[in-house]
């Protein structure tokens, strides 16, 4: 198992000992973009470590927020490209149709980079109804390292948020985890 962890703007001072991958929050909805991502980003790369960019996903406009998402993100070739889909602050969450189609459309715009699913294991369980994850699942389920509850095939699991969100890929060693992100 890899070591990672995800950041949004309000984790500056993140420490890359041991890690193997970070995953940095680029863009929300149709209007915010991340200020830290390039900084953040440039952290994990100077650390060897392989990047990771994600998009807040909100109800509606899904293409346009797909747009949005890969126009703004700092990503280069062979980082990651992941979709957040969980509830909004508001309470509100975009639907298994737009997930599906948020996925389907950073995947047309940028065929070279892997698209990943992010929701915990509540969405995962109980909104998917297509088990649609584009090029892999990262799921949020807190407990042991390695062993969320659910039957599917994952790639990234985010076991704990304390400090702030840790996770574990599931590849044998950082190479096999960039060569599978440069071979998309």
């Amino acid at each position: 198992m890899l070591h990672g962890v995800d950041v949004s703007a309000h984790n500056t001072s993140f420490s890359t000992d041991g890690l193997d991958f970070v995953v940095v929050k680029a863009t929300e909805g149709r209007s915010y973009v991340s200020p830290e991502q390039r900084k953040q980003a440039d952290k994990a790369r100077d650390a060897g470590c392989v990047v990771g960019f994600y998009h807040f996903l909100w109800p509606g406009h899904i293409a346009s927020q797909a747009e949005y998402f890969v126009d703004h993100c700092a990503a280069e070739d062979g980082d990651l490209l992941a979709v957040d889909w969980e509830t909004t602050p508001q309470g509100t969450y975009a639907g298994n149709a737009d997930k599906d189609d948020f996925l389907a459309e950073v995947k047309r715009l940028r065929p070279h980079h892997r698209v990943l699913l992010y929701c915990n294991r509540d969405f995962w369980l109980n909104r998917d109804s297509t088990s649609e994850a584009g090029d892999g699942l990262w799921i949020a389920d807190y407990r042991t390292a390695g062993e969320p509850r659910i039957q599917a095939k994952w790639r990234i699991h985010q076991y704990t948020s304390d400090p702030l969100d840790k996770n574990v890929a599931d590849f044998s060693s950082r190479k096999a985890l960039k060569d599978w992100a440069g071979s998309a």
